[in-house]
C-alpha cells in the first residue's frame, strides 16, 4: 500500500544579523559602486599629480566614476556577476568583470562625447580611471566573496521560508545548501510523495497527509509552497494544485531532473526564473501594506471617536442584563488561523461550540438593547480593535463562527478561497444586501461568490467605496435583526 510520509527539516541556527537572499545581488552592486567612484576620484587625483604635480579637486573623477558604475553594474547583471552560485564559485572571474567594465568605460567615453564635455575629463584620467577601477573591482569582488561564503557557513544567509512537496526522486537531488544557492529557498520542512516508479498519485491516499501539511504550513509560517514533481505528469501538478488552493500562499514548480539539466548550462540567467508560478497570493506584499497602513488608520480613529458611543452601549448592556459586556467568540482568520472575535453582547447566551444558531429575525434571545445595538450594527465596533491586533481588516469577508466553516466548507465550493485574506467588519456582500443571517444555503453560496468577488478584484479604491456604502448600509438597517 502507498503511503506519504513526511520529514521536517529544522532551520539551522542563523547569525544574530542575517542577510536577505534578494538582498545579495543589490549589496554587491553597492560595493560596486563604491569601488567605481572610490577609484574615480583616485584617479583623478593621481594623473594630475603626476600631469603638473598640483592636487585637483576630486568630485570630477567621482563623477565619471559614478556615471560609469551605472553602466557597470548593468553590464556586470547581464552577465551573471550577482548570482549567488556565480559568486560561490572558486574559479577566478576577472575575465568578465574586465569585460563589464571596459563596456562601462566605453559607455562613458561614448556620454563624454555626446555632451561635449570631454575637455573637462582628459583621455589621460579616464585611462587611469580604466587601469584603477578594474584593479578595484577584483580585489572588491573578491574580498566580497570570501565574506559571502563566511556569512553562508554562519548561516547568515536567509532565504524565502518554503515547504517542499514532491516525489522521493526528485527532492533527492534538493539539498538544503543548493536550494538556498540555486532559488532563494530556506527550506523549512518536506512531504515525500509515494512515487518514482511511474504510477499517478492517488487523490484519496493524498487527502490527510496534504491537511497535516496545511496544518505544519501554518505552524511554520512558510512563505511559499514548492513542488518537485517530473514536468511530464501534468496530471500530478493539478491533482496537488488543487488541493492547496486553500493555502493563501504562492506555489510555484521547480525545474524537474530534465529541465535542470539544461538549465545548468545557463551562466547569465538565474535559475529562480524558472521555477513556475502556479499559484500567486492574492495581494502582494505592496498591496498588504497599503490595506494594513488603511486598516490601522481608520481603526485607530474610529476608536479614539466612537469611544463614547461605546461606554454609553457598554452602560446599557450592564443595566438590563447581567453577564459580560463583550461578547467573544472564536473564528478563522487569515491562512484559516483561529482568533477570538469581540462584540458587544446583544443576547442572552454566549454559544461558541459545537453548536452556534444564527440569530434569526424577531429572535427571542435578543435582548432589547440587543436588538437597537445589532440594527445599528453598534456591536461590531469592538472589532476595531481585532484590527488593530492584526486578526481582521475593515474591508473583508466576514467571518463565519468555527462550526459553520467546518459545515460550509464541505457543502459549498471554494468556500476555504475566503482566508486567503483577513476577514473584515464590514465587506463587499454586506453592501450587496447580504447583511445578517443566511438562513438559507443559497444565500450563503450567492454571499460566498460576492466575497471570491472582492478577493479578485481587490484595490484600494473598493475598500474605500464599501466603507461608504456600509455607512448608507447601517442607515437603512436592510436585514439587520
Amino acid at each position: 500500500m502507498t503511503h506519504v510520509s513526511e520529514t521536517t527539516r529544522l532551520a539551522s541556527p542563523r547569525a544574530r544579523v542575517s542577510i536577505p537572499f534578494g538582498s545579495i545581488e543589490p549589496l554587491f552592486a553597492s560595493l560596486d559602486v563604491v569601488a567605481i567612484v572610490g577609484a574615480g576620484g583616485l584617479a583623478g587625483l593621481l594623473y594630475q599629480l603626476i600631469l603638473d604635480g598640483s592636487v585637483a579637486d576630486p568630485r570630477l573623477g567621482a563623477g565619471l566614476g559614478l556615471v560609469a558604475s551605472l553602466a557597470y553594474v548593468l553590464a556586470a547583471h547581464c552577465l551573471g556577476l550577482y548570482r549567488l552560485n556565480a559568486l560561490l564559485e572558486g574559479e577566478q572571474e576577472a575575465g568578465r568583470v574586465w569585460t563589464g567594465w571596459g563596456l562601462a568605460i566605453l559607455v562613458l567615453t561614448v556620454i563624454l562625447f555626446l555632451f561635449k564635455a570631454s575637455a573637462g575629463a582628459s583621455r589621460g584620467s579616464v585611462v587611469c580611471l580604466f587601469v584603477l577601477g578594474g584593479l578595484l573591482l577584483v580585489l572588491a569582488r573578491r574580498l566580497g566573496k570570501n565574506r559571502l561564503r563566511s556569512a553562508l557557513v554562519g548561516g547568515a544567509i536567509r532565504g524565502r521560508r518554503a515547504v517542499l512537496l514532491g516525489t522521493q526522486h526528485e527532492l533527492a537531488r534538493l539539498a538544503r545548501g543548493d536550494l538556498l544557492v540555486r532559488f532563494g529557498l530556506e527550506e523549512t520542512g518536506r512531504v515525500v510523495l509515494p512515487r518514482g516508479d511511474g504510477t499517478r498519485l492517488c487523490a484519496e491516499v493524498l487527502q490527510s497527509p496534504i491537511d497535516a501539511l496545511i496544518d505544519r504550513i501554518r505552524i511554520l509560517a512558510a512563505e511559499e509552497i514548492i513542488l518537485a514533481l517530473p514536468w511530464s505528469h501534468p496530471q500530478d501538478i493539478e491533482l496537488l494544485l488543487g488541493r492547496l488552493r486553500v493555502v493563501p500562499l504562492p506555489v510555484r514548480l521547480l525545474p524537474d531532473r530534465a529541465v535542470s539539466t539544461v538549465l545548468r548550462r545557463q551562466t547569465a540567467i538565474s535559475q529562480r526564473l524558472y521555477m513556475v508560478e502556479l499559484q500567486r497570493t492574492p495581494l502582494n506584499a505592496v498591496e498588504r501594506l497599503t490595506k494594513r497602513m488603511l486598516d490601522v488608520a481608520v481603526a485607530a480613529t474610529g476608536l479614539l471617536l466612537l469611544l463614547p458611543v461605546l461606554l454609553v452601549a457598554a452602560a446599557a448592556i450592564m443595566l438590563e442584563t447581567d453577564g459580560p459586556v463583550i461578547f467573544r467568540q472564536r473564528r478563522h482568520g487569515f491562512n484559516g488561523k483561529s482568533f477570538v472575535i469581540y462584540k458587544l453582547r446583544t443576547m442572552r447566551v454566549m454559544e461558541d461550540g459545537a453548536a452556534v444558531v444564527q440569530a434569526r429575525q424577531g429572535d427571542p434571545r435578543v435582548t432589547r438593547v440587543g436588538r437597537f445595538l445589532r440594527e445599528t450594527s453598534i456591536d461590531e465596533l469592538p472589532q476595531l480593535w481585532n484590527v488593530l491586533q492584526g486578526h481582521m481588516s475593515i474591508v473583508g469577508p466576514r467571518p463565519h463562527a468555527l462550526v459553520h466553516d467546518h459545515e460550509y466548507g464541505s457543502t459549498i465550493a471554494n468556500y476555504a478561497f475566503r482566508h486567503h485574506v483577513k476577514p473584515g467588519i464590514t465587506g463587499w456582500a454586506q453592501v450587496r444586501g447580504f447583511r445578517g443571517g443566511t438562513p438559507r444555503l443559497e444565500l450563503m453560496q450567492q454571499r460566498i461568490a460576492l466575497d471570491l468577488w472582492y478577493i479578485d478584484n481587490w484595490s484600494l479604491r473598493l475598500d474605500l467605496y464599501i466603507m461608504v456604502r456600509t455607512f448608507f448600509e447601517v442607515i437603512r438597517r436592510r436585514n439587520a435583526y
